[in-house]
């Protein structure tokens, strides 16, 4: 095999530890929020998850996972503008990524609104990344413009929650009835502001599909090595845990599933 060739393999196959030990560490958050929730939900532990202290650790667990989707979305058009330069092909390459994903979250609308009724999942997170993968498409080239259209998105929608309209049709954007209730709701604003505010740093930490600043390898550590492959599987992790975990509540708790 050519040199050149083989570089480029090398090229496309590398992974950054960091990108997926940081998604890892997002989905421990997210795992650990959801069974704090389901105790509490099932009356087995009353432990406030709508106290404070969740409110931020949900709110910082989300952050982290949405930015770095962002610099993943960077990175991940950088290497594949190494493979294809139609513009055209890169586009569509998204927009199927961004349609399976929000077809899970379609998935995961009809079973909640199945077995959770009154509560059930409009527009949640899988939702939101897949509009965003598609969406987030023209930003991937802008570096610091993605600061100021991020900081405008996330304003807009803060200020958003506080209005309540008599439709639904504008959920997804922010614009929710009154006494609106949902288990997962990740409106574009203000979240799509804050993975855009990630293709600012995955433009600028890693240009070109490099790491511009130095970070040794930690995947010696199993710990490290234990959150990144975490992170690698991610979609696939969030679609099973609720029911993993609610299935280990019903086990050693005797706990009847909602009908």
């Amino acid at each position: 095999m050519h040199k050149s060739t083989i570089a480029m393999n090398e090229y496309l196959l590398k992974r950054f530890w960091e990108i997926d030990f940081m998604r890892g560490l997002s989905i421990v958050m997210m795992i650990i929020f959801h069974l704090i929730y389901d105790l509490n939900y099932f009356d087995v532990f009353n432990l406030l998850p709508h106290s404070n202290f969740w409110v931020y650790f949900a709110r910082a667990t989300a952050s982290i996972f949405i930015l770095i989707a962002g610099i993943s979305l960077t990175l991940s058009y950088s290497r594949t503008k190494k493979i294809r330069n139609v513009r055209y092909k890169i586009f569509m390459k998204y927009f199927k990524r961004g349609l399976k994903i929000f077809s899970w979250g379609l998935i995961l609308t009809l079973v909640t609104c199945i077995f959770i009724k009154e509560r059930f999942i409009i527009f949640g997170i899988l939702h939101f990344i897949g509009i965003s993968i598609i969406l987030a498409y023209p930003f991937l080239q802008l570096r610091y413009w993605n600061l100021i259209i991020g900081s405008i998105i996330i304003s807009a929608g803060i200020y958003l929650k506080g209005v309540t309209v008599d439709f639904d049709w504008f959920i997804w954007v922010g614009l929710t009835p009154d006494n609106f209730s949902t288990l997962d709701f990740f409106p574009v604003f203000p979240w799509f502001g804050v993975l855009l505010f990630g293709v600012f740093l995955g433009n600028i930490l890693y240009p070109d599909y490099k790491r511009r600043f130095y970070l040794g390898d930690l995947t010696y550590f199993t710990f490290v090595r234990s959150f990144c492959f975490l992170g690698r599987y991610s979609l696939l992790i969030y679609l099973i845990h609720q029911p993993v975990l609610i299935m280990l509540l019903y086990i050693f708790n005797g706990i009847s599933c909602i009908t």
